[in-house]
C-alpha cells in the first residue's frame, strides 16, 4: 500500500481489508521510504490519495520525486494481473501510467459528499456489480482525469466529472472519489484546504457535518466492495475474464 501524504492514510479501508484477511504493508515515500522495485510477495497494490498533482509542473518535473517509480509499479501490476486499487490521486496516477490524461479541472474543485452513477459496464465487473446505482462517496480533488487510457472500462460517472471509476485490464481499478475516509480525516482536509473552501463560499463545519451524515451509508456499500477486492487478492474471487456476459 502506497501512502502519498500524511493526511491521506488508509483509515477505514485499512480496517475493512484487514477484517477481510489481508495483512497491510504501508510505504510512505513522502517520508523518505523507498518503493519496492516489484510486487513479488505482495497479493495486491493499493495507491492512496495525496496533495500532489499527477501531471508534471511548469518546469516539467513530476508532481513528486517518486511518481515515475510509482507509475512504473502500477504498470507492472497491470501487466502481472496483480489486483490494484487507486484512490483519488492513486486513480489519476493509474491513468497517467497507462497513457491517460489528468489536468486541473475546468469544472473547479469537487469537495464533500456526492453521488456517482454506475455505468452499464459495471454490471459485469467483479467489484462494482453489487454496488448500488448511485452510491454515496466523498470527493476532495482539484484535478480530474480528462482522458482514460486506451481500453479502460468506465464504471462510474457524474455530470461535471465524467471519469469517476474505471478498470484497466482485468484487475486494476481507479476511483476518483474517496471511500477510505472517516469524519476526522475530512475534518483534517477541511483545515488544510481552508482557502479552497473559502473561495467556494463553503463553511468547513457544514462540509464536515455533511460528510459525517453519509458515513454509515458509505460503509454499507464500500466495506463489501473492499471485501471483494480482498477476496480477489486472495484468489477467492474470479476476475473479469471468468464473468458471464449479460444479455443474449
Amino acid at each position: 500500500m502506497v501512502q502519498n501524504g500524511a493526511e491521506d492514510d488508509v483509515r477505514r479501508l485499512g480496517e475493512w481489508l484487514t477484517e477481510a484477511g489481508l495483512d497491510l504493508a504501508v510505504v510512505r515515500p513522502y517520508a523518505g521510504e523507498a518503493l519496492p522495485d516489484d510486487l513479488a510477495g505482495h497479493a495486491a497494490l493499493v495507491v492512496l490519495g495525496g496533495p500532489q498533482h499527477a501531471y508534471p509542473d511548469q518546469a516539467g518535473q513530476p508532481g513528486a520525486p517518486w511518481f515515475p517509480a510509482l507509475e512504473g509499479l502500477l504498470r507492472k501490476a497491470v501487466r502481472q494481473r496483480v489486483p490494484t486499487l487507486g484512490i483519488c490521486l492513486g486513480a489519476q496516477l493509474l491513468a497517467t501510467a497507462h497513457g491517460g490524461s489528468v489536468e486541473l479541472s475546468t469544472a473547479g474543485p469537487e469537495i464533500g459528499p456526492r453521488l456517482v452513477g454506475k455505468r452499464d459496464a459495471a454490471e459485469q465487473d467483479p467489484l462494482f456489480a453489487r454496488v448500488p446505482l448511485a452510491p454515496d462517496v466523498v470527493q476532495w480533488h482539484h484535478d480530474e482525469i480528462t482522458e482514460l487510457p486506451a481500453g479502460a472500462v468506465l464504471l462510474a460517472a457524474s455530470t461535471r466529472y465524467p471519469h469517476q471509476a474505471f478498470r484497466i485490464g482485468e484487475r486494476a481499478w481507479g476511483l476518483q472519489f474517496h471511500i477510505e475516509c472517516d469524519t476526522a480525516m475530512v475534518a483534517d482536509w477541511a483545515r488544510s484546504d481552508a482557502q479552497t473552501l473559502a473561495d467556494l463560499g463553503r463553511d468547513p463545519d457544514d462540509v464536515v457535518a455533511a460528510a459525517d451524515a453519509v458515513m454509515v451509508d458509505m460503509e454499507e456499500v464500500w466495506q463489501p466492495f473492499a471485501a471483494r477486492f480482498a477476496a480477489l487478492a486472495q484468489g477467492k474471487l474470479a476476475g473479469t475474464r471468468s464473468l458471464p456476459l449479460l444479455g443474449p
